[in-house]
């Protein structure tokens, strides 16, 4: 299926500011994208591109003095099959794990592991290791937490989820990585487009979406606490430790967000036309 994705951002920044973007589809998807995605400005200002240490699209501006407006609505295919994970994949003991995964296992700013560590081992220390503790975990979050936009704040990290039990895709993601390497999973954060299609309507407003990454058996797997079921539609944007290692946008000054859109919606195709012959 065809996915249109995109969104529109407005600045206003008192003075030129430097600013980071990451806002750009990662470039493991790139290959599926069908019209070649831009950052749009308004007004147009210089914009230079570099990838960061984990592999991530990054864009660098100097936004104006005044109001900025950034967007982008491009196409991107998507298989629509579900990201579920074969229950046979395997724990791999810390001591075999490769150099590059370690750092997925520490504490990062929303992720405080030394806090949790014990709490994690009393809640999944009895359960099955592999796919099934990382499973178990997941259902703990979705149902520790109530989904609450109202209660969502960027300074919240995964202890303070874990006590108030209220949060957003970032909360739930943010405290399933944190139970997770504090039982030894190496876990990093994702953030991107999530597709509502097939599900009812009405739909929530559209946002950018969280979940995580888990290393087992030699490769990363898929996991949402959030939602919590197989479901197709996970179109990434970035990577990281936490949510501080892929925020969209970076200012370098004082800014205010004036107005935010993201949008994915399916393209649905119509069928050729039967046209009568006529003898």
């Amino acid at each position: 299926m065809k996915i249109r994705i995109g969104y529109e951002l407005v600045f206003h920044c008192p003075r030129p500011t430097q600013m980071l973007l990451v806002l750009n589809i990662h470039p493991s998807r790139v290959a599926d994208l069908i019209i070649a995605e831009q950052i749009f400005s308004e007004p147009r200002i210089p914009v230079r591109s570099y990838f960061d240490s984990y592999g991530n699209h990054c864009t660098r501006i100097i936004a104006p003095k005044g109001l900025l407006q950034l967007s982008t609505d491009t196409v991107i295919e998507e298989n629509g099959v579900s990201d579920t994970v074969n229950p046979k994949v395997r724990h791999i003991p810390v001591e075999h794990l490769p150099d590059e995964t370690l750092i997925f296992l520490l504490g990062s700013r929303y992720c405080e592991t030394d806090r949790l560590v014990d709490i994690a081992w009393q809640l999944f220390g009895n359960e099955v290791t592999d796919c099934y503790r990382v499973q178990a975990i997941c259902n703990y979050v979705h149902n520790h937490i109530a989904f609450s936009c109202q209660d969502a704040r960027k300074t919240k990290t995964a202890w303070e989820v874990f006590k108030e039990k209220k949060g957003v895709y970032r909360d739930y993601a943010h405290l399933a990585i944190t139970l997770c390497r504090c039982m030894n999973i190496p876990a990093r954060y994702c953030t991107g487009y999530l597709v509502d299609t097939g599900f009812p309507q009405p739909h929530a407003e559209m946002d950018f979406a969280a979940w995580f990454e888990v290393y087992l058996d030699g490769h990363w797997h898929l996991f949402n606490p959030r939602n919590n079921a197989p479901r197709s539609g996970h179109i990434l944007i970035a990577r990281g430790r936490d949510a501080a290692d892929v925020a969209i946008t970076t200012a370098f000054g004082p800014n205010t967000l004036e107005y935010f859109k993201v949008h994915t919606d399916e393209i649905q195709e119509s069928s050729p036309s039967h046209q009568k012959e006529i003898s």
